[in-house]
């Protein structure tokens, strides 16, 4: 997880230092501690929450604990994982046992990712708890909030409320509730107005909603690259509205320091319940601190992995496809659609990080650039949409004529369709001796 990484590989080098070490003593635990707690500094984690943190490391790590253990080094990281998901906290659920429908009303600043969150958890909803969202669109002071809400709540098939901007937000919630009973929905989730800055109006105007519909959640999406201000942001609405309860923490993906989504649940006391992972409708997942703590400390997320392929994966079309792999007979077609699962899943990096030691072995290693690997598929990708139904699945009609026309249609050469026609004949070659039960040959890779 890209947030993640600076933190991820400091802690990984103070790990690292003490690998080598039979025995470790008190200085040596100091020693590693100290650039534990920059580590956590420099990644914005809150200076308090910072310093407990190694107080409560430090007293299980000097002791009996460590002078009892095979690997002094590895319990040092099993201690650091444990305290690193107590501070995460125990992940929040929604809780669907009251009256229905079940009121869910996001509040946050203006860029924290609420309009786009709020479609994203109603997918996860519709999904993974089989509930029916309904949307109401209230921020009526962002330019194209509203319609950026509608167009999403369109694109995904969701029931919605939407009265532009001109009437009064509290008023648009109330109304839009009394629809979304009308059309017997489970789930309502109300898009409020963010602001640049907290400020009294706002607050008022979120305690108007409040009051009016009496929401049964009242959760803060909060932007996770904002650092220290983050934990500012969520302290400021948990007192504006008395009491939020729960957080959802977006652009997790970014490129940032992260130290919030370790600060926030330690100084608001409210659990974290969800993570915004990307910019696509499904790249939005529950909060699980052992799991993210596991990222932090480059020990991966096979769960998470497993979870994010069964919800894309068909279980039965690759059944399907693994017998055609195995006999000889996967086609273009075949490869185009497993690639397309592959996407889904997240940018290459994300699936990286999600395996044990992968991530940080991969790029460390010369010549390895996730770019690359992107422009590669991207250009496989285009060399078989280039192709025609018929070439897709006998690529052996692909003659001269061919190859010089899907060159020209995917911006490539006629070398590099011959390149990938020969891994791709390779490669079947390969699966079918496997699925015999021989000995794999060696093969260069389709993607470079």
């Amino acid at each position: 997880m890209p947030i993640f990484e600076s933190l991820s590989d400091r802690l990984q080098n103070v790990f690292d230092s003490l690998g080598g070490k039979g025995t470790l003593t008190e200085e040596d635990v100091n020693k590693a501690l100290k650039e534990v707690r920059v580590a956590l500094l420099e990644a914005d984690v809150n200076l308090r929450v910072a310093k407990d943190f190694i107080k409560r490391v430090k007293e299980r790590a000097i002791g009996a604990e460590v002078s009892k253990a095979l690997n002094p080094a590895q319990q040092v990281v099993k201690i650091v994982n444990e305290e690193l998901v107590d501070t995460l906290g125990e992940p929040g659920r929604i809780d669907f046992s009251g009256s229905k429908p079940t009121v869910i009303m996001l509040v946050g600043l203006q860029g924290s990712g609420k309009t786009t969150t709020a479609a994203k958890l109603a997918l996860m909803l519709r999904r993974q708890y089989k509930k029916s969202p309904f949307l109401i669109a209230a921020d009526t002071y962002r330019p194209a909030a509203v319609d950026q809400l509608v167009t999403l709540a369109k694109q995904l098939d969701f029931p919605y409320h939407e009265e532009g901007i001109s009437a009064a937000p509290p008023e648009i919630c109330e109304r839009g509730l009394a629809a979304a009973k009308a059309q017997q929905c489970d789930v309502v989730i109300m898009d409020t107005a963010g602001r640049l800055q907290i400020d009294t109006d706002m607050m008022e105007e979120l305690q108007a909603i409040k009051k009016r519909t009496r929401p049964s959640e009242i959760i803060l999406v909060a932007d996770a690259m904002t650092g220290q201000e983050a934990i500012n942001v969520a302290e400021g609405f948990n007192d504006g509205v008395d009491g939020i309860s729960g957080l959802i923490l977006t652009k997790v993906d970014g490129d940032a320091r992260g130290g919030a989504a370790i600060s926030m649940r330690a100084v608001t006391g409210v659990p974290i319940k969800f993570l915004g992972t990307g910019e696509k409708p499904d790249a939005f997942e529950d909060f699980h601190p052992d799991r993210l703590a596991s990222r932090i400390l480059g020990m991966g997320d096979m769960l998470t992995l497993i979870e994010k392929a069964e919800s894309v994966i068909d279980e039965e079309e690759a059944k399907r496809m693994e017998k055609a792999l195995l006999k000889g007979q996967f086609t273009f077609e075949d490869f185009l659609k497993q690639m397309k699962q592959i996407q889904r899943l997240g940018s290459i990096r994300s699936i990286l990080g999600m395996l044990p030691g992968m991530d940080r072995a991969l790029t460390n290693m010369p010549g390895f650039e996730e770019q690359d690997l992107e422009k590669n598929m991207k250009r496989v990708e285009a060399i078989i949409l280039s192709m025609t139904p018929e070439e897709r699945r006998k690529p052996k009609v692909i003659n001269a004529n061919r190859k010089r026309r899907i060159a020209k249609g995917s911006g490539t050469s006629v070398q590099e369709v011959n390149q990938l026609l020969k891994q791709f004949q390779e490669m079947k070659k390969l699966m079918k001796k496997l699925g015999r039960g021989g000995k794999p040959p060696r093969i260069p890779g389709l993607f470079g």
